[in-house]
């Protein structure tokens, strides 16, 4: 074994000589080997794919990017849009109340329904005008087509408004027609039917008579329209009558806030404990 090292120290030049020949040899011959063509393809191929792979990637990763840009975007207009079609759904409902011609809106103050409590007897209307826009307690609410209710309670911004479907609610009432008198009450379930109460036996009213507020109402002034009879049905001293209610509450947006009745002399004269006035 010495003998081997001491050979191979002796020639290690000639020997790598030879290695290195014999490797150069062997690479030439595989130049036209079809291995190593394969190998150099399929390297080739390998290289391409990772590159394609990564090049993919880096486009899926713009593409969420561009595609979180573009939703804010579709975000932000879908915004502008309702926004722009709830200004002009309050511009057209504002116009037709001002245009109607049977109110004169410039005395009354305007308020949208900003939210309702829904029940079977005891319905609220929430309206964004307060005691800051001039609205104070019992005021009347209206639209061009009839009574809505009364107001009970007043905030800064906000007041609530008793509608006509509720149970507590009660206005004096006179038919166009026959001047038949009666209290107009809901006794709850359909919202666009109410009683009209106390009408005698021997009053005239017929169907399809309009109702309107009489100058009995303690707190809305005479004339707003309420409904029309459309039924009559007679009891042993008084008519069951049923009005179809002039205001549609299903889709109520836009009201009007009609200014206080304030009748002193008459409020004074109707009590128990009224004094004489004297003339001028």
């Amino acid at each position: 074994m010495r003998k081997f090292f001491n050979v191979f120290n002796r020639h290690n030049t000639w020997l790598l000589f030879a290695l290195y020949c014999a490797i150069s040899f062997l690479f030439i011959k595989l130049q036209n080997d079809d291995a190593l063509s394969k190998a150099k393809n399929g390297g080739i191929e390998f290289t391409a794919l990772i590159t394609d792979k990564l090049l993919s990637y880096g486009y899926l990763l713009n593409l969420k990017q561009e595609n979180d840009r573009l939703m804010q975007v579709n975000t932000d207009l879908l915004a502008r849009v309702i926004n722009l079609d709830a200004a002009v759904t309050d511009e057209k409902n504002i116009r037709k109340i001002v245009a109607d011609s049977t109110v004169n809106a410039s005395n009354f103050i305007m308020a949208r329904v900003v939210s309702r409590r829904f029940s079977d007897r005891e319905n609220i209307l929430l309206i964004d005008a307060g005691w800051k826009k001039g609205v104070r307690k019992d005021m009347t609410v209206l639209t061009p087509q009839g009574l809505v209710g009364r107001v009970t309670t007043v905030s800064e911004n906000y007041a609530r408004v008793m509608p006509v479907i509720h149970t507590d609610f009660k206005v004096c009432v006179v038919s166009d027609t026959s001047s038949s008198l009666g209290v107009l009450a809901w006794s709850g379930g359909r919202e666009f039917i109410a009683q009209m109460e106390h009408v005698p036996i021997s009053s005239r009213l017929k169907v399809n008579e309009g109702v309107l507020t009489s100058d009995f109402s303690t707190f809305a002034v005479r004339g707003i329209p309420v409904g029309r009879v459309v039924r009559i049905t007679p009891d042993k001293l008084f008519y069951t009558v049923d009005v179809r209610l002039a205001v549609d509450f299903a889709s109520l947006s836009w009201v009007l806030v009609a200014p206080l009745k304030t009748e002193p002399e008459k409020a004074m004269m109707t009590s128990d404990n009224s004094t004489e006035i004297p003339l001028p």
